[in-house]
């Protein structure tokens, strides 16, 4: 490979074809569009000076590309994503790089036997406040979180959203609704935040406000290693919706809304606090405006990490393995509902896999 990474894309749908223009008009440094694919020969038109497939594996074995691009529907970022690590290829996959755990499982060890880069397409994390947020608990600014609490409604759909693909909506499909649809983003920076929950409770609506087979509407309760709590609320059926994100943690409570960050610090850590003070006291504060201007989550952020991961082996900003955890919380989420129960993670792949073949068999539902 020369310095320079031949691309290709597949799947040109809005996301894909999205990616492939800003490739071609070289907003990606040491990065060429050498080929697209796509089932949909319509779609090809559009880019009449490069290499153009309809057939995916085609494209992987046609020796013009180094690296590819993949924003399918989501059931083929597995078999796309494996086909690319057999045959030599770097991959970047949009989220979510799996549907259901089990898949993601097997494409991480199609992965593990290769030494190409594997990135996934989670743009948020290169948006300074997730950034400041990330550095902020890292840091230990917060101390030890106790609560962590992301309302996150405002994804309002209408009928015609979901009319407008066949496959969106469904089991079959794409294998899932709102967590697996909008939220794949907001459930990463969770876990990259405050980590994986140990176990998880969820209420999830299907079809509750639209004419769909999947979920719309999630209430989700989380419990951590270390005894914080967590709630994750997501709907696509309510306007206005809701962004606010609140952690609180020993040392205060930092408060994401409307692209600012809040931090109201105690002068005290709470427990010291409940410890030592008499009466009905609270503990002294600061309310402290983190100084951050919003900025970045453009996706050539994200390719252009990729392609100098690539090339001089700079840490990806979200690597393959990281992708599994989304999936896995979205999938422990409709699980949760499937059995009316709890259930402890790391889930069983195999069972949730089971359980959402079982829905596809059984789906009645004709759009």
């Amino acid at each position: 490979m020369n310095n320079e990474v031949r691309l290709g894309v597949i799947g040109l749908g809005g996301m894909g074809t999205h990616h492939a223009n800003y490739v071609k008009n070289g907003k990606v440094s040491r990065c060429t569009l050498a080929a697209v694919s796509d089932l949909d020969e319509k779609r090809l038109e559009q880019f009449k000076d490069i290499a153009r497939f309809t057939d995916s594996r085609e494209l992987i074995r046609s020796g013009k590309v180094d690296a590819v691009l993949i924003a399918t529907p989501h059931y083929f970022h597995t078999t796309i994503g494996i086909d690319a690590f057999k045959n030599g290829l770097h991959a970047m996959i949009e989220k979510p790089i799996s549907v259901h755990k089990a898949d993601c499982e097997r494409l991480l060890a199609a992965h593990a036997k290769t030494d190409k880069v594997f990135g996934v397409m989670f743009n948020l994390r290169t948006i300074s406040v997730y950034k400041k947020i990330k550095d902020l608990v890292s840091r230990g600014e917060i101390g030890e979180i106790s609560r962590v609490t992301w309302i996150v409604t405002n994804w309002f759909r209408t009928e015609s959203y979901y009319k407008s693909g066949g496959w969106r909506a469904t089991w079959k499909g794409e294998g899932g609704g709102v967590l697996m649809n909008q939220c794949p983003h907001q459930l990463d920076i969770l876990q990259w935040v405050c980590g994986m929950p140990v176990s998880l409770r969820a209420f999830c609506k299907f079809g509750a406000k639209h004419d769909i087979e999947v979920e719309d509407e999630v209430t989700a309760y989380m419990e951590f290693a270390n005894g914080a709590t967590g709630t994750f609320i997501t709907s696509t059926g309510e306007a206005p919706g809701t962004n606010r994100l609140e952690i609180a943690g020993e040392r205060g409570k930092l408060v994401l809304e409307d692209n600012k960050i809040t931090f109201t610090r105690n002068e005290v850590e709470m427990t010291k606090f409940s410890r030592t003070a008499e009466g009905m006291s609270t503990p002294p504060v600061w309310n402290v405006q983190i100084p951050v201007e919003y900025s970045g989550g453009e996706h050539y952020l994200l390719t252009q990490n990729f392609v100098d991961a690539v090339l001089d082996g700079t840490p990806v900003i979200a690597g393959g393995s990281e992708g599994m955890n989304s999936v896995e919380l979205a999938n422990a989420m409709v699980y949760s509902t499937l059995i009316n129960d709890t259930v402890e993670l790391p889930i069983d792949g195999a069972k949730y896999e089971e359980a959402l073949n079982n829905l596809i068999a059984n789906s009645k539902f004709r759009k």
